[in-house]
């Protein structure tokens, strides 16, 4: 199964939740830490408990490679965990010239394994070429971002009046010639989201900032229900793992995660 099939699959079955692992070993409950890979453990715990209803994970490779060797260690490890049949996101946000970029690429698929990644489109269309060989797996293209920054860059305004995170949302579209191209999209611009989803067009869509950012599920939900679209994946980190620190945290995940997924079917109707 390709990574586009995984994420219809999820889909279809009213599943639209990406769990973020971004874990922080000071944020982990206190108890782990007398395990020899605490982190490793915690993950272990959250995705035994969550795989079934998750729709996807995400795992923000800096949160790993701050510990080194360790930590890659431990990223794969924890990639090796997750069922196949749920889509695997490494999110590195690579963005380098075309030889670099290959070598990012076969990083994220070829060692860890991954379904998809995420992708700093502006260094050109060269730099994003290398992932997009491949052909069974997506690529979330960075279009607007849900931190205040973007509007640093992501919001200025061209000669011919649209946005520059328009621009590349056109030139994702262009570049999908393979099907294997999405984009992500800030859930704390909810307007902007509405404005843009015809310009967005069939592209899957990877939502971060719902929860601790400030982001709302149900807005996101419903506009995506309202242009006929359901292929996206809305990404919970802080607010599914960090639920609670005690020895019931990953218990607490689980319905977390269960609670957001019975939100999205009801205003889904399913």
């Amino acid at each position: 199964m390709n990574a586009f099939e995984k994420l219809g699959r999820k889909n279809s079955e009213g599943r639209f939740i990406c769990v973020g692992l971004d874990t922080d070993i000071n944020k982990i409950p206190v108890h782990l830490k007398k395990f020899p890979e605490p982190v490793f453990e915690f993950n272990r715990q959250v995705i035994e408990k969550t795989a079934g209803d998750a729709a996807a994970y995400k795992l923000n490779f800096a949160f790993y490679e701050n510990s080194g060797a360790e930590g890659f260690e431990t990223l794969k490890k924890t990639i090796d965990l997750i069922p196949d049949d749920v889509l695997i996101i490494g999110d590195a946000k690579r963005g380098d010239i075309g030889n670099t970029a290959k070598m990012y690429a076969d990083s994220i698929f070829n060692y860890f394994r991954c379904d998809a990644s995420t992708i700093n489109p502006y260094m050109g269309e060269d730099s994003v070429q290398p992932f997009l060989q491949f052909e069974n797996k997506l690529n979330f293209i960075l279009a607007l971002t849900s931190n205040p920054g973007a509007d640093n860059f992501e919001k200025l305004r061209l000669q011919n009046g649209e946005f520059l995170y328009q621009h590349v949302i056109t030139k994702v579209n262009d570049w999908n010639k393979k099907n294997n191209c999405g984009i992500v999209f800030g859930a704390t611009r909810i307007d902007e989201l509405k404005n843009n989803l015809g310009l967005i067009n069939k592209l899957p869509v990877l939502l971060p900032g719902v929860g601790a950012q400030g982001g709302s599920l149900e807005e996101v939900v419903k506009s995506f229900k309202e242009a006929g679209r359901l292929n996206y994946l809305i990404n919970v980190s802080r607010g599914i793992i960090y639920r609670s620190s005690n020895k019931d945290f990953a218990s607490a995940s689980a319905e977390e995660l269960n609670t957001l997924n019975t939100k999205v079917k009801k205003e889904l109707d399913m």
